[in-house]
């Protein structure tokens, strides 16, 4: 990030001062929440290649089913883990939309 981009704060001549902080820019502030919308993202393709690495087991290279499927698929960390990852890449997803909605 550029000098310019940085919240900048001014400094008081007097030593028991605080600071003063200058207000965000708008490029200050777009760059703030383009670096958490791609935080969020990051977790949210983390959390996808889990979920496709427990069902890759019961798919061909070409994205067939296997047989081995038709008995039951039970996944390795079991429901209620593979479960909240389902519900933790919802969350990823509507943060990355809210955030795309500017709410």
């Amino acid at each position: 990030m550029t000098p310019e981009l940085r919240r900048r704060m001014t400094t008081v001549a007097g030593a028991n001062e605080l600071p003063s902080i200058v207000p965000l820019t708008a490029v200050t502030q777009l760059d703030h929440l383009l670096k958490v919308a791609g935080s969020i993202s990051q977790d949210a393709n983390k959390t996808w290649a889990e979920i496709w690495g427990e069902l890759k087991r019961l798919t061909t290279g070409g994205g067939l089913i296997v047989s081995e499927a038709g008995k039951g698929f039970v996944p390795e960390c079991g429901w209620p883990e593979f479960l909240e990852k389902f519900w933790l890449l919802k969350h990823y997803l509507d943060s990355i939309q809210r955030i795309c909605d500017k709410q």
